[in-house]
Order: C-alpha cells, then sequence, then structure tokens
C-alpha cells in the first residue's frame, strides 16, 4: 500500500529547506581536505549537525574511529544512505582558478568531490528525516560515514563488520560531469605488498654470496608482463616498485618491494587472477633464492547493479530535471574547458556516456539509461555493499565536461555554486528514490529478489582477509 504523502514535491521542499546549511557543510570540508583514515575535522562536522538534526549517533564502527552511523527513527523498512569525505593526496587548489595554484604545495585537495558526496548523502538523509517527522510515518533513515574510500575501502571494513545487513535498501551518488542513473557494474580488486627479502653483498668483491630482492621485484614484472596475455581482455594489473632497495649500486640490493593492483569484472575472477600473480611471485623468489610474503591491502567487489532501484531513482531524476546552472556557471565552466583542459580529456570525459556532450560545457540534461548494462573501468566499495543489500547510485552534474578526476581542475570547481547545485540534484534524487521504498515495500520486495538472482545464491564473502585490519592501512597511508 503506498503513502503519497511522501512525493518527489514534498521531498524536493525538504533539500532545498535545508541545502544551505549542507552545501556550507561542504564548503567547510574542501577548505580542510583530511587523507583516508584521517577524516577527524569532517567525521567531527557531520557528527555535530546530524546530531542537532535527532540522529542517533555510533562512532568508531568496523575498527575505524572515522567510521561512524546515524540513525534516526524505529522499525523497517531500513534505508541507508552513504556518504564519503576523504581526499587525495597533493592536489591542494586555489578554488576558482584557471590555472594550476596550489593553495599549500604538497597538501591534499578534493580532487574526486568526496566534500560534496558526503554533504549530499547526509542532507538527502536529513531531509528524509524530516519529511518522515513532518508526516508521522514509520521507518528507519541511516547516514553511514564512510571513510577512506580512495586508498582503504572504508566500506568493506564497514562490510566485513555487519554493518549493513539488516538494511532493506541503500542509497549514494558520486559528484560527476554529467546526470545519471548509474546502471553499470565495476571492476572487483585486489591489491597487495609484494615483499622480497635476499642477502646483501659488495656488489664487485663477493656478488656470489648475495641474493638480490631488486632481482625478485623485476623478475615478477617480467612474469606479469607475459601473463597478460593470457588473461581476460577486460581484467587489469597494475603495479608500483615501492622499494627498490635503495640508491647504492654497489650492494646487492637484500629488501625490495612492489605493489600490485589485480582487477576484474567479477570477484571469483579477480581472485583466481591473483593467485595467478602470486604463483609469479613465488616463482620469482624461487628464480633468485630470495623469499617473498606477500600482504593484501586493499580489495573491493564488483558492483551488483539494481535495476528496480535505478528505474526508480531515474524516474525522479527525470521528474527533476538537471541542475539550474546559471550564465555565471557556464561562463567559468567554460573558461575552464579552454584554459586548462584538453580536446582528448573532453571527449574521454563522455565516450562512456554520450559523444554528442562534447560540445557541451556544463552538462543541463538528464541521461536516459542504456540498453546495456556496461561494466565501469574502475573500482569502488560500494560493491561490497551492493553484495549485501539492493544498492542505487546517480551521479550528479558538478563540472565542466572534460574535467579530469583527481586533478586540480577538478578540486578548483569543488566549492563553487555549480558543484553545490549538483549536490542538491543528488540529495534529492536520493531521498526521493528511498522514500518510494518506504511507501511501496513492493519496490523493496523486487529490489531483494533481483538481488538474489544476481548474487546467485552466493553470500556476501569479505575480499579482504580477516587478519588485515583498517591499522595495517593506516600505518603505510601514514
Amino acid at each position: 500500500m503506498q503513502n503519497d504523502r511522501l512525493s518527489l514535491e514534498a521531498i524536493a521542499s525538504h533539500v532545498d529547506a535545508k541545502a544551505e546549511d549542507y552545501c556550507a557543510l561542504s564548503d567547510r570540508i574542501w577548505a580542510a581536505p583530511e587523507l583516508a583514515f584521517e577524516e577527524h575535522r569532517a567525521v567531527a562536522e557531520q557528527i555535530a549537525m546530524l546530531e542537532r538534526e535527532g540522529f542517533r549517533i555510533t562512532k568508531n564502527v568496523g575498527g575505524m574511529a572515522t567510521a561512524f552511523i546515524t540513525e534516526w527513527g524505529s522499525g523497517g523498512p531500513v534505508v541507508g544512505i552513504l556518504g564519503e569525505f576523504d581526499a587525495l593526496p597533493d592536489l591542494a587548489q586555489e578554488s576558482g582558478r584557471t590555472e594550476h595554484r596550489p593553495t599549500v604545495t604538497g597538501t591534499p585537495g578534493h580532487g574526486c568531490g568526496h566534500n560534496l558526496l558526503g554533504a549530499g548523502s547526509a542532507l538527502a538523509a536529513v531531509a528524509l528525516k524530516d519529511a518522515l517527522e513532518a508526516e508521522g510515518i514509520a521507518g528507519t533513515v541511516r547516514y553511514y560515514g564512510c571513510p577512506a574510500e580512495e586508498s582503504g575501502s572504508g566500506k568493506t571494513f564497514m562490510a566485513r563488520a555487519g554493518l549493513f545487513h539488516d538494511l532493506d535498501a541503500a542509497f549514494c551518488w558520486h559528484p560527476s560531469v554529467v546526470n545519471e542513473v548509474q546502471t553499470s557494474s565495476s571492476l572487483a580488486c585486489i591489491q597487495a605488498y609484494f615483499r622480497f627479502k635476499g642477502r646483501a653483498a659488495h656488489a664487485a668483491a663477493a656478488p656470489h654470496v648475495g641474493r638480490s630482492a631488486l632481482d625478485a621485484v623485476e623478475l615478477m614484472n617480467v612474469g606479469v608482463n607475459y601473463m597478460r596475455e593470457h588473461m581476460p581482455s577486460d581484467a587489469r594489473v597494475h603495479y608500483a616498485t615501492t622499494n627498490a632497495g635503495g640508491n647504492a649500486p654497489n650492494v646487492v640490493q637484500a629488501f625490495a618491494e612492489s605493489l600490485y593492483l589485480v582487477r576484474s569484472p567479477h570477484l571469483p575472477d579477480t581472485e583466481r587472477l591473483f593467485e595467478r600473480v602470486t604463483r609469479i611471485a613465488e616463482g620469482a623468489a624461487l628464480m633468485t633464492e630470495t623469499s617473498v610474503t606477500v600482504q593484501i591491502t586493499d580489495a573491493t567487489s564488483n558492483v551488483l547493479p539494481n535495476k528496480a532501484l535505478q528505474e526508480a531513482m531515474y524516474e525522479n531524476m527525470r521528474r527533476l530535471g538537471p541542475p539550474a546552472f546559471d550564465a555565471a556557471d557556464f561562463a567559468f565552466a567554460g573558461e575552464l574547458q579552454k584554459a586548462a583542459l584538453t580536446d582528448e580529456e573532453i571527449v574521454a570525459s563522455v565516450k562512456p556516456h554520450d559523444l554528442s556532450l562534447r560540445t557541451k560545457i556544463l552538462h543541463d540534461g538528464v541521461l536516459a539509461m542504456p540498453v546495456h548494462e556496461e561494466v565501469m573501468m574502475g573500482s569502488t566499495d560500494v560493491g561490497d555493499v551492493s553484495w549485501i543489500v539492493p544498492t542505487v547510485q546517480c551521479h550528479a552534474a558538478c563540472f565542466a565536461i572534460g574535467t579530469p578526476f583527481h586533478t586540480w581542475q577538478l578540486v578548483a570547481q569543488g566549492n563553487l555554486p555549480a558543484a553545490h547545485k549538483g549536490m542538491v540534484l543528488a540529495a534529492k534524487a536520493m531521498a526521493a528514490t528511498a522514500a518510494d521504498c518506504l511507501r511501496n515495500p513492493d519496490l523493496i520486495a523486487r529490489a531483494k529478489a533481483e538481488l538474489k538472482e544476481r548474487n546467485g545464491g552466493r553470500e556476501y564473502s569479505c575480499p579482504i582477509p580477516n587478519d588485515v585490519t583498517p591499522d595495517d592501512l593506516r600505518a603505510k597511508a601514514a
């Protein structure tokens, strides 16, 4: 039985009533960027606001000091809205500039727009709570404060701790250059350090007594490169040499280390590919008479799209329409495109969506849902949530078309009015779709049935081993 008191218009009105406060929250987080697991000020800012809104607060969840849950209401359905707030290293940038001008060189910046992501999700949770409270409607609204998406997979640790298992539906968004419901899956991934230990020696006087760990790192890389021909074309393996054993060529390096990131569209395939990479490392150790240890530090599951929730969110976004960008928004975005973005970047940003958008400055429409489901060639810890509970995401246009993520160009736009307008649209879309679930139990039932079909009856299994803790990742982030 539906409850029409939670109309789209009512939800949008509640979002608009609090939008100014939460845009200001986003700007404060933008101005004080914090890296993975260190988002203490962002967390304190959000908790203070949500506590004033009447939410119950649970801090330090999932073994992370910057992970928290806020909750309002009681009984079912239980809907959760996911927020992020971590920044990226070395991306400090002055706002509203069309040239690279760091505020303080070498300090973090919000190069993925997570200042907007967390504030917008909190705004959606508050607006939904206000709508339920005004109408006296039962239900539970949660906002999940999720740290370390960029480097640490905070949601994966939260999933491992069982923090999403009693949800009926989950909602999230990401700032973007387009307005759309995300229908694509993502790549599951496993990241690990391969640490080789050998024996030091004088490289000229007694090289025969040494066993080079750096040789092992290089041989592992050669082996993985030969493997690339014999792995699925939609899989990916990336690496970095994180410790080359020192700077002295006359020393046989006793220790060397590389960091590998293995990705594939499905977690079981990722696990099998990671096993192959591990065997190559063991072979490299065997050839060089060194030893190797493997430490998994990061892993995420692939996103399981949920068409039932996607269709509901798309209908809300279609009715809401795009952000109401004004002449000033278009003017700055156009200046940035001319001064700081290449034609190649513009094409790359819209190619996954609609190439005709390459002539646009800001996206002033809502993309139709595609007929075929694609795979996004990236990874996100939202995937782990989607294996546990029906989950849906939207993108909202906050930046000039062509803006690459993880760059100063994005940071420069992260607290401008155009970004705020995209954030408000996303808050309305999330809150309205969550309201649809509360007023229409059949929608939740269909979404859950679809999840069961998509996961093939396979229970969620956390891809991060139980012996890896957030502390391990915090130590590496430091």
